[in-house]
């Protein structure tokens, strides 16, 4: 499946109160999500605190979200580490679970040069028949995979995307100028999402749709319908939700967004924690402004 979609959605990780990973509730989420704008659904990625997973509770949690969702929406495994054997290995079993795809996240702490990310993309690529989305996060990983880099990868069979978020438009650009038409470029970045379109992207891996899924597929359908200033107005009223779910570190405050709706997330597992009463309450604010508590 080489087109994920327009607007997939980070998804976050329930937990029970023993910080244990509440698959049923996660299987809800999911279901949730696609009822309500996701076309898919990534799991296990830094908004599903992926860094705190065990590779089995990872594969627990791809195969539960596939069952719930698979049928109706891409599900994208995060299997991606800043150790390429293991990568290899939680990408293998990822494809044995089914998944539809997998991404890849820079490997981070390393900051490898550039031909080592090259090298670590491409093995991961050998070792799996699953399309792979490249994410790069330099915010989180220290380095940036350049445009040159992404260019050479998009010349592998199997490696189908990137997740931008460096929050350059012209790295974006670039990459966009320098990969085949049918490689797809996805931002990163919510509020990045709109402007990216204009310049050749494809849609958005985000965190803002686990609350405004619809209204985000509405902006993106505008946007290629030719009615810019629909879609103008669209980003300009949800640019406070992207901005309000960044006031601390992801995904502290949407997973208290998603409980604040109802639904059952969870508290975080250290080293994060629980928003502070006075970053909750901005949330708040900003989610009745928009309509959506």
């Amino acid at each position: 499946m080489r087109n994920f979609g327009r607007v997939l959605t980070a998804m976050v990780t329930p937990f029970n109160d023993d910080y244990s990973i509440n698959y049923s509730e996660a299987a809800k989420l999911a279901q949730y999500l696609v009822d309500n704008g996701s076309d898919g659904i990534v799991v296990a990625g830094s908004t599903g605190e992926s860094a705190t997973l065990s590779n089995s509770e990872k594969v627990n949690l791809f195969r539960a979200v596939l069952e719930a969702v698979g049928d109706r929406a891409t599900v994208i495994a995060g299997t991606g580490s800043n150790d390429t054997r293991a990568s290899i290995e939680l990408t293998k079993e990822a494809e044995k679970v089914g998944v539809h795809g997998a991404m890849l996240v820079g490997p981070y702490y390393n900051k490898p040069p550039q031909e080592g990310y090259y090298q670590h993309f491409k093995a991961i690529a050998d070792s799996t028949t699953l399309p792979l989305i490249v994410y790069n996060v330099p915010g989180r990983t220290g380095s940036n995979i350049l445009p040159g880099t992404i260019a050479r990868l998009a010349e592998i069979n199997n490696i189908v995307a990137v997740k931008e978020a460096s929050g350059s438009l012209e790295q974006v650009s670039e990459i966009i100028r320098n990969t085949p038409n049918d490689f797809l470029v996805y931002s990163g970045d919510d509020g990045l999402t709109l402007p990216l379109l204009s310049v050749g992207g494809n849609g958005v891996i985000s965190v803002a749709a686990h609350i405004v899924g619809k209204r985000m597929q509405e902006m993106i359908a505008a946007f290629y319908a030719g009615d810019i200033a629909k879609a103008q107005a669209l980003h300009l009223e949800l640019l406070p939700f992207f901005k309000v779910i960044f006031i601390t570190t992801n995904p502290i405050p949407i997973k208290d967004a998603v409980n604040l709706i109802g639904i059952k997330a969870g508290p975080m597992r250290l080293p994060l924690v629980s928003p502070t009463v006075s970053e909750t309450e901005q949330l708040k604010k900003v989610m009745q402004s928009i309509g959506v508590l």
